[in-house]
């Protein structure tokens, strides 16, 4: 593949940003054994922000709270040692609650991007998400001294230059979308091969300009490394339905001689309402085995095949935080 024009960029919403459609998500990189069931050393998690820093991928996500900040410290530690973030390259953060009490307050996420600065090691944070806001209440998150309100004023600061909103819940992610406020908007495991309950998300952000960012195409795994290597969706134990499902998909996909993650991942950069795609990576050859994966023929007739083996619409979190 050439790296010149293998992955053209596009526009992030509203914000002026101009990204890949591949996102290095960057959440494993905090060594979070508890989320992923794997660890990650951080000579790994360097040379593969390294890695993706040297790629034709100029987008990637970490947060906060990923690895109680250990995510970002270790992607600061490359950027100092490079000097800065290369020239075109986007780095989004998340605003996050804090891990021990779930305290979303003004103050906290004062504590939050102060912190991001920090271990970043930047005066700058480009974008910056509202994160995870199922653990809070709408009114505490949009109100006078809330998180949105703190953001705005490191924004009007030149601290941080754009704000979007990142969570779970599909119907409240709507709820935000809707204000018109925020330019991006992320989503998790609920644009997948096995759940595409985040569908109504994605037909609002294209009537309103705004940019989706799909993370976890994989499932966080399983769609990856395939059923009975990684029967985990959703950072959880797979339930024996997903997990037959996944054999199935992987089945049709081998009579079309496919690799599974391949499907798991075009399915999602298929889709024109769909900005950027973030795939978790950590080891470095895993950059340009995704823009691979990404570049990889795949006949048109087996998308039907897939849709024939089913999948949920209906949101895993559907009954929570609402």
């Amino acid at each position: 593949m050439s790296t010149s024009n293998a992955l053209p960029l596009r526009p992030l919403g509203s914000s002026g940003l101009q990204v890949t459609p591949i996102c290095v998500g960057a959440a494993p990189l905090g060594d979070m054994p508890e989320t992923f069931a794997y660890s990650v050393p951080e000579e790994n998690a360097l040379a593969t922000v390294r890695a993706a820093f040297a790629s034709p991928i100029n987008f990637l996500d970490t947060a906060a709270i990923y690895g109680y900040g250990e995510s970002e410290r270790r992607i600061g530690l490359v950027i100092r040692e490079m000097g800065g973030l290369p020239a075109g390259f986007v780095l989004a953060t998340k605003g996050d609650r804090d891990p021990e009490t779930n305290s979303f307050s003004g103050e906290q996420f004062k504590r939050s991007v102060e912190g991001s600065l920090q271990r970043l090691g930047v005066d700058h944070l480009q974008y910056v998400y509202i994160h995870d806001p199922e653990h809070t209440t709408y009114e505490n998150v949009m109100g006078a001294g809330g998180a949105l309100e703190t953001l705005q004023s490191y924004q009007a600061q030149g601290v941080i230059g754009h704000i979007g909103i990142s969570g779970g819940p599909i119907k409240m992610l709507m709820r935000y979308v809707e204000t018109g406020i925020f330019s991006a908007v992320e989503t998790h495991n609920r644009f997948t091969l096995i759940n595409r309950s985040a569908d109504p998300l994605l037909d609002l952000c294209a009537k309103m300009g705004v940019a989706v960012v799909n993370a976890a195409p994989y499932g966080s795994g399983i769609l990856a490394k395939g059923p009975d290597a990684y029967a985990r969706y959703a950072y959880q134990d797979a339930p024996p339905a997903i997990v037959e499902r996944t054999r199935q998909l992987a089945a049709v996909c081998q009579q079309f001689g496919v690799p599974l993650i391949a499907a798991a991942l075009q399915f999602s950069l298929r889709d024109p309402r769909v900005t950027s795609t973030v795939v978790g990576m950590t080891r470095p050859e895993r950059v340009q085995q995704t823009i691979g994966l990404a570049a990889l023929p795949i006949p048109d007739e087996l998308w039907p095949r897939l849709d024939a083996v089913g999948f949920d619409t209906l949101d895993p979190e559907a009954n929570r935080f609402q």
